[in-house]
């Protein structure tokens, strides 16, 4: 899920990327405009992709030991 959730991210990202730089917004213009409901869903997804990302910040980088001996 973390993998999906940061290729997701990174789409968005190109997305405004591309918004900042030259004004053209590619979700917009593949889907029919920004207010499209098709664009705002994906507006949405890439949201909640976002949002489930922090969690990779928060999570333990060390590997777990197993207990057997």
């Amino acid at each position: 899920m973390n993998n999906t959730a940061l290729i997701i991210t990174i789409i968005g990202a190109l997305n405004w990327l591309l918004i900042g730089l030259f004004g053209f917004d590619l979700v917009g213009t593949l889907f029919g405009g920004q207010l499209s409901v098709v664009s705002r869903i994906i507006f949405v997804i890439v949201g909640i992709a976002g949002l489930w990302s922090i969690n990779i910040l928060f999570k333990d980088k060390v590997p777990k030991h197993s207990e057997a001996h």
